[in-house]
């Protein structure tokens, strides 16, 4: 049976010049006293890019074509690296296992799911991060940061699983630090290839959404 979403990354030299960010769904009713109520449609937000402004030459245009025929189109997901959002930190500064918080222990719990919050004094949004990046994920308890063995991430579900004599105690705050992708699909289900346009510098639209894989 085909899984919905397969394990490789969207061609990262084509992903730097994507543009794109994130999308917010909500209901705006305009009230007769001139108030508006407001009602939000989705709970979190998704992402949304263009990846045609990464496509600079007929091989990257062939390459682009290769691997939306192996996704079968819109049929399976796969990831894509955000090229402003794509750590754990702000862009520019290095991965910490300090930098997010993922949950506070109780002396059972052992696995932990990566997280990223977005906030200020205002508010905040919390985004479960399902696609970190092997072999970057670095966590601490209560500040100390563990050796690589005291733990394990699964890349495929972000989900953080401790050894046995390194489960958090009641009360410990668990925070971790990862470099992660964005799982997306191809938002259309055909590529309008058109030669003379490109070489004209007519730029192909190649929309990809964010799923919940």
């Amino acid at each position: 049976m085909a899984t919905a979403f397969h394990e490789v990354r969207f061609p990262l030299r084509l992903s730097l010049a994507t543009s794109g960010g994130p999308i917010r769904r909500s209901e705006i009713v305009n009230l007769t006293n001139g108030r508006e109520n407001r009602n939000r449609r989705w709970r979190d937000g998704r992402r949304s890019y263009d990846a045609g402004s990464g496509v600079r030459s007929l091989a990257d245009l062939y390459e682009v074509v290769a691997f939306f025929e192996a996704r079968g189109g819109e049929m399976h997901g796969f990831r894509f690296r955000d090229p402003l959002d794509h750590g754990s930190a702000a862009p520019g500064a290095s991965v910490s296992a300090h930098d997010q918080v993922i949950g506070v222990g109780d002396g059972e719990r052992f696995e932990f799911q990566l997280a990223k919050t977005y906030g200020d004094a205002g508010g905040e949004s919390t985004r479960e991060i399902a696609k970190p990046v092997a072999g970057t994920v670095t966590v601490s308890v209560n500040g100390a940061v563990l050796a690589q063995d005291a733990f394990a991430c699964d890349p495929t579900t972000g989900v953080v699983r401790f050894e046995a004599q390194h489960i958090p105690a009641s009360g410990a705050i668990v925070r971790a630090g990862f470099e992660f992708d964005v799982p997306v699909r191809f938002a259309i289900d055909r590529l309008d290839v058109n030669l003379s346009a490109f070489n004209a510098g007519r730029i192909p639209t190649i929309p990809l959404m964010e799923i919940k894989p």
